[in-house]
């Protein structure tokens, strides 16, 4: 039955009714309403079925891109947007409900809440509602390549390769589907295998500026230099403009970064608006100055970077030192006595932790070229365990790490440590006994990880504090490390990091085995013996050459490993010094 009250939700309506039996109808009827209110998402949508049920999919995608695109304009999702990037996920959240409620058919409006779900951990609720989005607009790209990252978070790759291979074959120029898949593949250390995507990509889309520079990217992390450089020349050579491409490029030891190169870059410094693209110019600019010697110039433009970047994503000082503080209130010895025989009992499992830049990625390769350790890099897991714990009273503001820690019981405990163990195993590709995971700021998580994991090995990375945190200052870093844009804030997290150890080797005296850096590079047979014993292995003379390892190295030190042990950087931040008090005020407090 026909609704001709001449409203707009009753002709929508008249619209739907007709969708089944009459589709040409329903298409005549999407198409009076688009006339009248034109970009109407509703009408779009309902557009977009009329034409699948005819059986004309490009058509019906435009209709279901076109409504996405006119629903990002709506007020509700701006409100959402906004509330998001401040972190009110709880009012992010009821504006989206309210808004799906009103149109169940919201393609946008889905995603958004999958999006927060992911980043609290909630990934089935992620799933569930992106696996909507793509039944309400099956030919949009985008929500099949975020189910797959959904598929990847729980572990299932499988299920995420697959999806995406689902998007490359209807459409192989969908760019964010393969870069996606290459970088799950790298991620989970398939690197030929992301090589290859990259490659079938670009015999596809030749000439595409951030496709050579994700694949310099790949490059880079082989070990394969040369081809790094190339890829990266290819990009700017195509998007003078492309200021990470300039960055990358900077970095490269293999690459010298020459006169013209610098005007270029200072060109294009000169043209860009946007800060987040300005930023990486003077990271770049501030390293091939640094190359030339030219020091003063050089901190200029890493001060001007770091302080764009800061302005992007503000760091708050405070959180973490109250973390701290309440860190090392809960996990005293007493607690420790309490929860004794907790926990998961595997001992493969050994962290390498402390401030990024100190030391952790030539630990790992050292280690990593031991025939009973294999190297993991980086793993997300702690956090993600973390994240899970707070998901749980997500909407209760005060629910925070470590407090959702104190009520575990014994067996979410047990649960939770082989809960890392079962996802960790996705990242190994050896039959070796031992694996390493070394995230740098999983020191904030050591009472958890020792709680969870009582018989693994947590070795702390400890560099002086002056040349550690310059390091991290003149390091432009792809995500996270916000602290690592001000000096104030990176005296502040050393401090704290240091006071944290500090109070984990006074309640668990000989948990946490210390690598000075220094002393490391200083006498390495010396320290890497004793690092073998604490681990309970016998030295291995392949651990003193880490240099011959070919491995991929997904971190900003992949080219330093690459060289055998050498002082080179020990005292750079010495050349910096006349304009570093701020830093060193920051460090004494």
């Amino acid at each position: 039955m026909r609704d001709d009250t001449g409203s707009l939700q009753a002709a929508l309506r008249n619209g739907v009714l007709l969708l089944d039996h009459n589709p040409v109808a329903a298409v005549e009827q999407a198409t009076a309403i688009l006339e009248v209110t034109p970009g109407q998402p509703e009408a779009l949508r309902l557009l977009g079925k009329a034409l699948r049920k005819l059986g004309l999919a490009e058509k019906a995608a435009k209709a279901d891109l076109a409504a996405i695109q006119s629903t990002l304009r709506s007020p509700d999702i701006q409100s959402a947007r906004t509330a998001i990037m401040t972190n009110d996920l709880a009012a992010a959240e009821r504006i989206l409900r309210t808004s799906l409620s009103r149109s169940p058919n919201d393609v946008v409006a889905a995603m958004m809440l999958a999006e927060i779900a992911t980043t609290l951990g909630i990934h089935p609720e992620a799933e569930r509602l992106l696996r909507q989005a793509v039944s309400i607009a099956p030919d949009y790209p985008d929500a099949k390549v975020s189910l797959a990252l959904t598929f990847f978070s729980q572990g299932r790759l499988d299920d995420a390769l697959t999806t995406l291979d689902g998007v490359i074959a209807d459409n192989p120029k969908v760019i964010v589907a393969a870069a996606t898949k290459a970088d799950i593949l790298a991620q989970t250390g398939s690197y030929d295998a992301a090589a290859e995507t990259y490659r079938k990509l670009l015999a596809i889309i030749d000439d595409n500026p951030e496709i050579w520079l994700w694949y310099g990217h790949l490059l880079k992390t082989m070990g394969r230099q040369s081809e790094s450089v190339a890829a990266y020349r290819r990009a700017t050579a195509l998007n003078p403009e492309l200021a990470e491409a300039w960055w990358s490029l900077a970095e490269l030891k293999a690459n010298k970064v020459e006169a013209e190169d610098l005007a270029m870059m200072r060109r294009s410094l000169d043209r860009l608006v946007a800060p987040a693209k300005r930023l990486y110019l003077h990271f770049a600019l501030g390293k091939a100055l640094e190359d030339r010697r030219e020091w003063e110039a050089s901190f200029r433009h890493y001060a001007e970077g770091n302080k764009l970047r800061l302005d992007l994503i503000p760091h708050d000082r405070g959180a973490v030192s109250e973390e701290v503080d309440r860190s090392m209130a809960l996990f005293t010895s007493a607690f420790f006595s309490e929860h004794a025989g907790m926990g998961c009992q595997r001992r493969d499992p050994i962290f390498v932790i402390g401030m990024p830049r100190a030391g952790s990625t030539l630990i790992e390769q050292i280690l990593a070229s031991h025939s009973q350790i294999e190297g993991t890099s980086e793993l997300p897991d702690i956090p993600h365990i973390v994240q899970s714990l707070v998901a749980r009273d997500w909407q209760n503001k005060a629910a925070a790490y470590p407090a959702v820690v104190a009520d575990l019981t014994a067996e979410e405990v047990r649960t939770l440590g082989e809960r890392y163990v079962e996802n960790s195993a996705s990242k190994r590709k050896t039959s070796r006994p031992f694996f390493i995971d070394k995230l740098p700021n999983n020191w904030r998580y050591l009472g958890l990880i020792h709680l969870i994991l009582p018989n693994a090995k947590i070795i702390d990375a400890r560099r002086d504090a002056m040349a550690c945190c310059f390091s991290n200052f003149r390091q432009h870093f792809s995500r996270g490390q916000t602290f690592a844009y001000s000096m104030q804030d990176l005296g502040s997290y050393y401090r704290d990091y240091v006071r944290a150890m500090d109070h984990f080797d006074e309640t668990l005296p000989g948990l946490v085995y210390r690598v000075q850096h220094e002393s490391l590079v200083a006498d390495p047979e010396r320290e890497i013996r004793a690092l073998l014993d604490y681990l309970g292995l016998s030295f291995e003379e392949s651990c003193l050459r880490p240099h011959e390892n070919a491995r991929p190295v997904r971190t900003a030190s992949s080219e330093q490993v690459r060289q055998p042990i050498n002082r080179d950087a020990f005292d750079l931040w010495r050349h910096y010094e006349p304009w570093l008090d701020e830093l060193k005020a920051a460090l004494a407090g």
